[in-house]
């Protein structure tokens, strides 16, 4: 069972970890590209930030962002700001998603994301933490997959290789952790294909973070996932 309130403090001392490694830049560094093509650092800190009010919308019964292009044209807007004013924008906006996540509500309701996702209001929290670690490894300022939390690392593993499960256009594959842990995704079938390797590799590979050559692959060529 999915415990919103845990989440919703794992989210909180992520944040304030975040923000207390982003303190340590300047204005310059927040220019400099991140390591998501096309993105400086302060692309993803303004997303970071338009996120939470995103997910606070998902809460409240809003529609998450107003269109697509809007979405894209806050963050290409907020993101030469200088350091001084993400920071705060970044406090700010993940105080009104923790203030969200404290109303008495029914946590078992169904809720709307993007691009016409569902999902169980009680995963929000959930997923606003991957958005937070996630996104800190993507701004290349020393925290790698390595460094995440292992509970938000075997959690997001499941998650993602939940998300490929039957989908017609992933290959069966069977993901082995370094414990010995095994995990089916992709299509249902008999024949899989066998990814084995550290958590933290699987998880750079099922998000898109990796290309997968930390892991041994058994049974076929490493699967092209598609992007999340």
């Amino acid at each position: 069972m999915i415990d919103h309130a845990h989440d919703l403090a794992s989210v909180r001392d992520a944040t304030e970890r975040l923000l207390i490694a982003v303190a340590e830049l300047d204005n310059a560094a927040v220019t400099e590209p991140s390591r998501l093509p096309g993105w400086t650092r302060g692309h993803i800190l303004a997303h970071l930030a338009r996120n939470a009010d995103a997910l606070v919308n998902v809460l409240e019964g809003r529609p998450m962002y107003a269109s697509a292009d809007a979405r894209d044209s806050d963050i290409e807007r907020d993101a030469p700001r200088p350091l001084s004013v993400q920071l705060s924008d970044l406090r700010d906006s993940a105080t009104r998603f923790q203030e969200a996540g404290a109303t008495p509500a029914d946590w078992s309701r169904t809720v709307e994301l993007r691009n016409g996702v569902t999902d169980s209001a009680s995963r929000v929290p959930f997923r606003r933490w991957i958005e937070v670690e996630l996104h800190r490894v993507d701004l290349g300022i020393g925290y790698e997959l390595e460094d995440l939390p292992e509970e938000f690392t075997q959690r997001e593993i499941d998650f993602l290789a939940d998300r490929f499960r039957g989908r017609p256009d992933v290959p069966a594959v069977l993901l082995e952790q370094d414990d010995r842990r095994r995990i089916p995704t992709g299509r249902d079938e008999a024949a899989r294909i066998t990814v084995t390797g550290r958590r933290a590799d699987l998880l750079g590979w099922l998000a898109g973070r990796r290309d997968g050559s930390g892991l041994t692959v058994a049974g076929g060529p490493l699967p092209a996932l598609p992007p999340l």
